[in-house]
């Protein structure tokens, strides 16, 4: 009998999950070639403004597949609907059974990307750091903060958005977290103060530009996960030490590394994985003054991996 479990559920689970962890070995298990990802499915809606991802795949050896189905459509919060939405299907790999369906409304891919954001800032971010800009006011730029706290001791946070009251609203929230949050004007006033960025908006034109970025920054950008999108200014991969993907098969078709690639100003040679700078971190040399950024486009394997999670921990999924 296929398990339908339900948000509530999943939410008590995911308590008992280290999800950073999980993130790791999934970006691990993706750069050692042992997980199987096809193409990103997709459709786009302009009125209103939305987007419909499928993510699938597995992980060699596993006794299941998995197949997430994720919606996002921007305005709904102006008309009291949450922007996110989704569900999470797990089958057998041995006879194609619907083990369980995971009613989780988009909350497992929110997670996911938040603490994959922590995992890029974890193995990345400058040593010392003073101040963390989050650049967007939706709910990912309030999950970065909670994450982000399991990774680092900074707690002065700077938050910008395009609607000055959102920011605000978001900087108290991320304040309840135990930090100290204010707004910036600009995204260029939070680069002069911010050597950890993270961006979080679905804008189809850059804000971040290289000229503001100081020496040492470190961007985890996750925004942009269509060929549309683009939060950072392409110029800024050009020049930045090190550009890490979370795949090298997505990125360079979509998101930040796409545009610096079309463009000419960055070369798919100096584009690492993730997975490959955790489990060989010395690869990177890394100076003080060095700027890096991390392209997060969103991978199956993230979903995959805490899909397991959350059925093992609810008894639905014995080893696999």
């Amino acid at each position: 009998m296929t398990a339908v479990i339900h948000l509530s559920e999943i939410k008590q689970a995911l308590s008992g999950i280290d999800v950073i962890a999980e993130m790791e070995t999934a970006f691990g298990l993706y750069s050692q070639g042992l997980a199987t990802v096809p193409p990103v499915g997709e459709l786009l809606f302009d009125q209103p403004p939305g987007e419909m991802h499928i993510k699938y795949g597995a992980v060699r050896g596993d006794g299941v597949f998995v197949v997430k189905i994720a919606t996002g459509f921007y305005e709904n919060p102006s008309i009291g609907l949450p922007s996110s939405g989704g569900v999470v299907l797990v089958f057998s790999a041995n006879d194609g059974r619907l083990l369980a369906i995971l009613q989780d409304e988009g909350h497992l891919t929110d997670i996911r990307t938040a603490a994959a954001g922590a995992v890029a800032a974890k193995w990345l971010m400058p040593a010392e750091l003073e101040c963390i800009g989050i650049c967007g006011s939706g709910n990912q730029a309030r999950l970065q903060a909670q994450f982000l706290r399991e990774v680092t001791l900074c707690r002065n946070v700077l938050i910008w958005a395009r609607n000055a009251e959102n920011a605000k609203n978001c900087a108290a929230d991320i304040a309840a977290l135990g930090f100290v949050a204010r707004t910036a004007a600009s995204p260029a006033e939070l680069a002069a103060h911010a050597r950890l960025i993270v961006t979080t908006t679905a804008s189809r034109t850059p804000y971040l530009m290289s000229g503001d970025v100081r020496p040492g920054t470190h961007i985890v950008a996750m925004g942009a996960d269509t060929p549309e999108k683009s939060e950072v200014d392409a110029a800024l991969l050009g020049k930045a030490a090190s550009v890490i993907a979370d795949s090298h098969s997505q990125c360079f078709e979509r998101g930040e590394i796409h545009h610096a690639i079309a463009r000419g100003l960055l070369s798919p040679e100096r584009v690492l994985e993730l997975g490959a700078v955790i489990s060989g971190p010395d690869r990177l040399f890394r100076q003080v003054a060095d700027i890096s950024i991390v392209d997060l486009t969103g991978v199956a394997v993230q979903d995959i991996v805490l899909a397991k999670a959350v059925c093992r921990k609810l008894g639905v999924l014995a080893t696999a």
